[in-house]
């Protein structure tokens, strides 16, 4: 396993400081050093590392992390070293053959990397530099993610206000996130200020908006209804609050909406760009139904080198499709797997779920495993394995999905 390599490193990533251990290729350790998360001194530790390995090429230095991104991670891939990484979970398990007793500190877990990478170089995952606009990809994606998350706290929030002193309106919006309802609270944050407007500046309002599922009238009669009795003071107290909460609101949705925008136009130019080798990559995915932009950008971003490789069996495992078999004796547990890449699990199974509405066999499969007794959470499993099959069997052949092929056979008359 050694062969191809003369040094291993280890390296124990922290938040203001990483530990680096080197050993050789019989497992002598040659030096440990502290890494201050610094330009100057990452620098600083790369040369210390070419004098320590006598001036070996990166070529011939592999380096372990349990982070497969990170500025020391990726000045390494820069420098043309060999990185590999590994799960914090396995990694953890390797602790155990350099102590019994559980001992864990950063000198030890950089130790702990370089060997096992010195001997199990199977459990570990080779890093490499993808196209930049991935790696900006990634990035969009994961603050969409955040943007979302703060969206709906602020919204969360909203709606415990609306619930003390004005609910009537959460008949209307029920979550509390809609921008019209925003709009109708600066107008009128009180019920007797909202009960005073008048029918035309309600009608214009739910015109800018494009709201049509109920009326100007039938907001009006909602907003006239008597309004909750509350202690003297209490309902312009809450009023306050909401007034101070609605900038954030209306920022973090136009923040939002602009982002998606941009990774879109992204996800558009990866597909048509025929400098960028994974272009008809993208161009299949999409042609999946199910597939948005969501899926598109989280699998492209995530897990862009399974896909070049063609590796379902790894992504099923990843995404947290696969499940987890358990045997021992006459004892045999199939369970839910847990351990996966929280992104592209939610990424795969909302695919998933659309792709069993849209797609004739998906929904047969669907139909099927409900017969047999399963959960819904189950049955959609079921589809997102049979889902991500048929994905590389379109990605390897370099076919976009066909509904024709797809279609169920009609019966014999």
């Amino acid at each position: 396993m050694s062969d191809s390599f003369r040094f291993f490193v280890g390296v124990d990533l922290g938040s203001t400081a990483h530990q680096g251990c080197v050993v050789d290729g019989a497992g002598q350790t040659l030096g440990q050093r502290s890494i201050a998360h610094s330009g100057a001194d990452v620098a600083a530790w790369f040369d210390w590392l070419a004098q320590l390995t006598a001036g070996a090429a990166p070529a011939e230095i592999a380096l372990a992390s349990e982070m497969p991104h990170g500025a020391l991670v990726e000045a390494a891939l820069l420098r043309g070293y060999a990185v590999f990484a590994i799960n914090p979970k396995q990694l953890d398990r390797f602790r155990d053959r350099f102590s019994a007793a559980g001992a864990k500190d950063d000198r030890r877990d950089a130790r702990v990397a370089a060997q096992a990478l010195r001997t199990d170089r199977y459990a570990f995952r080779r890093l490499t530099l993808g196209d930049p606009r991935l790696l900006r990809l990634r990035e969009l994606a994961r603050a969409e993610d955040a943007l979302r998350k703060d969206l709906r706290r602020c919204s969360n929030q909203l709606w415990q206000l609306l619930q003390r002193y004005f609910p009537m309106l959460l008949q209307l919006a029920p979550a509390a996130d809609e921008p019209w309802l925003w709009a109708l609270l600066r107008l009128a944050p009180l019920p007797d200020q909202a009960a005073r407007l008048r029918p035309t500046k309600l009608e214009r309002l739910l015109q800018t908006h494009h709201i049509r599922r109920f009326s100007a009238a039938e907001l009006r009669e909602l907003l006239c209804q008597p309004p909750l009795t509350l202690a003297p003071g209490a309902a312009p107290a809450l009023a306050e609050q909401v007034h101070l909460l609605l900038p954030r609101l209306e920022l973090l949705h136009g923040q939002l909406r602009q982002l998606v925008q941009t990774i879109e136009q992204l996800i558009e130019e990866l597909s048509t760009d025929e400098n960028f080798s994974e272009h008809r990559d993208v161009q299949i995915l999409r042609s999946l139904p199910g597939v948005g932009r969501v899926f598109t950008a989280t699998v492209l971003s995530e897990a862009s080198e399974l896909l070049a490789q063609r590796d379902y069996r790894v992504l099923r495992a990843v995404a947290g499709v696969a499940p987890v078999t358990a045997q021992s004796g006459k004892t045999l547990l199939v369970s839910i797997r847990r351990a996966c890449h929280g992104r592209l699990r939610h990424a795969v199974f909302h695919s998933a779920g659309v792709h069993a509405q849209r797609d004739p066999r998906a929904r047969q499969l669907y139909a099927q495993l409900r017969a047999r007794g399963h959960s819904h959470p189950r049955a959609v499993r079921g589809v997102a394995d049979r889902f991500l099959a048929l994905l590389f069997t379109l990605l390897k052949s370099g076919q976009s999905y066909d509904p024709q092929r797809r279609a169920l056979p009609q019966p014999l008359s």
